[in-house]
This record gives C-alpha cells, structure tokens and sequence, in this order.
C-alpha cells in the first residue's frame, strides 16, 4: 500500500466532514475527484475505509486506522511548513556565535538580551568550546557568527566591522608608571602579565604590543573573570591590559590608574565574522546592527 499526504488529508476531511460533498470544499477538489481518490485507496488497501450506508459517511475499522495515522502525522507535517514559511520570511533561524575575545561577554550579553526579544524565534547560543577554533567553526557551520580583531581571507566569510577600541593597561594606583603617563613594551620585563587564558596571538598585548617588540613579561598568570583580575591589579599582584569598553567602569575606582600602551596608544577594531550568504538573513542585520550601536554606550565618557 501507497500512502501519501493526501491521502491521509482526504480520511481525515472526510470524518470531520462527514460526506464527500463538503470534505471536497474544504480540500478544494471537485467531489468526482474525491470519490475516485478514495475508490483507489480502498482497493490499494484491499478493505473498505468508510461505511457509505450510514449519514453522515462513517469510518470503518481499517478506516479509523488511517485517521489516528493522519491526526499524528498531518499536525506534525503544518507545523514543518510553518517553520518553513518562518525560515523563507527570515523570522526563523539559528544564531550560534564564538568569541575569539574573552571580554566581549561585557557586551555581547546585553545585545543579545535585547535581540532575542525582537527575535524570540530565532536559536541564540554562545558557542564557548569553539573559541580557539572559532573561524574554522564558522567555515563549517557550527557556528554563525564570529566575534574576532583578526579578520582573515576566508572564501565565503565576509568581515563586518563593529567599532573601534583601545587596548589599556591597568595598574596599582601608586605604580611608577602613573606618572610616565603611559606604558612601552620594556616596561613590563619586571612585571606579572594577568591575562585572559586565551592564545597568545588573540591577546592584543602580545599581538600588538610586547611580541613585536621581542619583550616577555616577568612572568604571565591566567585569569578567567574580569572583576578577578581587576582585583588581582587592585591588590598589587600584577598588571593587566584590556579594552576599554571593560575598564570604562574602573575609571573612578582609588586603587587602579589606567594608562595608554605607547605614547600615542593601540587602536583596534572589532569585527563580526559572517558567512556572506547569511547577511541577507533580517535577524542578521538586526544583531550586527545592534552589535554596532549598543557597545557604543559602554565607551562614552572620559577614561581617567
């Protein structure tokens, strides 16, 4: 025996019908039509699924079979073409994100938090596992979006620019070099690094500022917490570098200074890595746009 969708649509119009005239409006079929359907079900069947002596049409006992078929199945087939429907519209989708900086969390979680209620259909997931492979992740599609400093030429990933930051050092209030004013890579031969546990080359102290330079801390202590290695700082057991979007809430605090790495400072940029086919998704836009807009409110305002 055959099956299909429409036969299991027409058993089941059919019983809450109760005669082919009214279930052939309803599936929008001439009522000849529905009768040579049910004819041949039957005779693939081998049994009569409807009693045609009584009024209304009645289900047989093979018949009342095929119905429970069709009450399990047909919901479950509506809902599949809904969520279809959503995917096509660009309400329904999946954004599993990685982060190859520690301390986006900062503000990541508040932008996510205002996304998902513009978006309550779409799967938000934050793909921590994944951080030290995390473009490969985004090649493979584990994961939709990247959180990286460090775009590369990848094929079908494109690299959307979010905003600028500052990587800072924070020091002890009575540190020497509060009155230098800002901090040269030698400086910090004599000093405990407290970093994030990340590899070197995503660390912008390294990366950008001490590797360059050929100079190694005295010696590099990980931390996973921000408010932990601010009071590791606080408590004179070593120095930190950071973006500023994170030390923007120290700036007032007695026991930190806060200090440019350079006389003129590092400048870089955030990036959200996406695959290209995916900025056409409206819930991409949307959290790429918030991505830009919202961190924005974390950098106003004099760093002291």
């Amino acid at each position: 025996m055959h099956l299909e969708l429409r036969h299991l649509r027409t058993v089941h119009a059919i019983h809450e019908q109760g005669g082919l005239a009214r279930a052939a409006e309803v599936l929008n079929i001439t009522q000849s039509a529905l009768s040579h359907q049910v004819k041949a079900l039957e005779e693939q069947a081998g049994v009569e699924l409807f009693v045609r002596r009584t009024k209304p049409m009645r289900l047989s006992a093979a018949g009342m079979r095929l119905l429970r078929l069709a009450e399990q199945v047909l919901p479950l087939v509506v809902a599949t073409e809904a969520e279809f429907k959503g995917v096509e519209a660009g309400r329904i989708g999946r954004l599993h994100i990685a982060m190859e900086c520690h301390a986006c969390f900062d503000w990541l979680l508040p932008v996510l938090d205002i996304f998902r209620r513009a978006w309550p259909d779409v799967d938000v997931d934050i793909r921590q596992r994944l951080a030290f492979g995390a473009l490969p992740a985004l090649v493979r599609e584990e994961v939709d979006l990247v959180i990286s400093s460090d775009p590369e030429d990848l094929p079908g990933v494109t690299f959307q620019p979010l905003f600028d930051y500052a990587p800072t050092l924070v020091v002890p209030a009575g540190h020497p070099l509060v009155a230098k004013g800002h901090a040269d890579p030698a400086d910090l031969v004599t000093e405990v690094l407290i970093t994030y546990p990340m590899d070197r080359a995503r660390l912008d102290v390294f990366s950008q500022f001490l590797t360059p330079a050929g100079i190694e801390p005295l010696r590099q202590r990980t931390v996973e917490l921000t408010a932990v290695a601010v009071m590791l700082v606080a408590s004179g057991r070593g120095v930190a570098v950071m973006p500023d979007w994170v030390l923007r809430r120290e700036a007032a605090n007695p026991e930190l200074a806060l200090l440019p790495l350079g006389p003129q400072g590092i400048r870089r940029r955030l990036y959200a890595a996406v695959r290209t086919g995916d900025l056409a998704q409206p819930y991409m836009a949307h959290v790429l746009r918030l991505s830009r807009t919202e961190p924005l409110r974390m950098l106003r305002g004099p760093m002291t």
